[in-house]
């Protein structure tokens, strides 16, 4: 019996494991994704670098944390790995699977434009990001985004670097409260509930600078 359930447990991983590949190297046509972005370019830029730093950059992120994400603002609202915008929302509901991948192979294409880091913030956030703090049980960033920033596109970590810190301490803040519940495995929950708002800002000011 106990054989029977190794088996059906191990059936039941390789499922999951090729359901997500085949969901994260969704086939996108970043020409075609270009004219399906159009709508895209008013808040993200036209080269996927956006102007205004509460809205997030998302050239050179990875296809599929893009495919990830839009397939979360389609969600219901407050549903368990969704995400709720008024904006991407609206934008995310008639997107279709493939639509979804045009636009992200569209984005991932794009180069991320360089930033710099605020000097007076950098060191602090830089300790954060590379070592974490074990007397809090804070894990290191680099353990999932690396230490360029440039995440794990086949494990869905996605790309931070050079993304505005302002973006950042949202997302981070809002993973502290709750109010995002788009991480696999409340990993970003549950790391950030053990930051302090200035370890937010810290940390948030040294991705910026990564380039």
């Amino acid at each position: 019996m106990q054989k029977l359930f190794k088996i059906i447990g191990q059936s039941a991983a390789l499922i999951a494991i090729s359901t997500f590949l085949s969901t994260a190297f969704a086939a996108g046509d970043a020409t075609q994704g270009a004219s399906k972005a159009a709508t895209c370019v008013a808040c993200h830029g036209v080269n996927g670098n956006s102007v205004n730093p509460a809205w997030p950059s998302l050239a050179g992120q990875h296809e599929a944390y893009i495919v990830k994400t839009l397939q979360a603002f389609k969600q219901p609202n407050g549903a368990e790995g969704g995400r709720y915008d008024v904006v991407m929302s609206g934008q995310a509901i008639p997107l279709s699977e493939q639509d979804m991948a045009d636009i992200g192979a569209f984005f991932a294409d794009q180069k991320m434009a360089g930033k710099v880091a605020d000097p007076d913030l950098v060191a602090a956030g830089e300790r954060l990001y590379q070592g974490g703090d074990k007397e809090n049980n804070i894990s290191a960033c680099i353990a999932c985004h690396g230490p360029g920033g440039r995440g794990n596109a086949p494990a869905g970590y996605p790309s931070v670097a050079g993304q505005h810190a302002t973006y950042t301490t949202k997302q981070l803040s809002d993973y502290r409260s709750g109010a995002r519940k788009s991480d696999n495995g409340e990993i970003m929950r549950s790391i950030s509930a053990r930051l302090t708002d200035d370890e937010i800002k810290a940390v948030s000011a040294y991705i910026q600078g990564l380039r």
